[in-house]
């Protein structure tokens, strides 16, 4: 694994695609399962918002990261939850950061779901990739298992 934590700095169309599912998230509206993620920053302990994918594997539900070892990533680690909100409905949870051998599942399906979104920032990985694939590359994607 690289030294430095993996982490894509987000160019100004990523900035604004994601004010603008953030603003229709906080009305009501949702785009693809959107929620607008809160979490008590690490430090300053103000709440953080950036908008996410949330979605349900075999059952669980998950937080993926796809820009990698991002400020909201570092802020979960701290705070072990936080809020999914859509609207003015607010879900509290808790989250776990899975190992990178149980990744590759959750990965796949995010990239079923969501490669017209984010797939270009898995630098030629897809849904179809294999397992071996998928856990060469599982260190720079954290991902989150969330419990209500």
């Amino acid at each position: 694994m690289d030294a430095k934590p993996r982490y894509l700095t987000p160019k100004r169309a990523d900035e604004l695609f994601g004010t603008v599912v953030a603003r229709l998230t906080r009305m009501g509206l949702t785009v693809a399962g959107s929620r607008v993620l809160a979490v008590r920053g690490r430090t300053s302990g103000e709440w953080r918002t950036v908008p996410v994918n949330p979605m349900t594997v075999d059952g669980e539900r998950y937080l993926v990261a796809p820009r990698g070892h991002t400020q909201w990533v570092r802020n979960m680690r701290a705070a072990g939850g936080g809020e999914l909100r859509r609207g003015r409905r607010a879900e509290a949870f808790t989250a776990v950061e899975l190992p990178d051998a149980d990744k590759p599942p959750v990965l796949r399906e995010y990239l079923r779901r969501w490669a017209w979104e984010v797939g270009r920032f898995f630098e030629g990985i897809d849904a179809t990739s294999s397992d071996e694939e998928l856990l060469a590359v599982a260190p720079g994607f954290p991902v989150f298992r969330i419990a209500s």
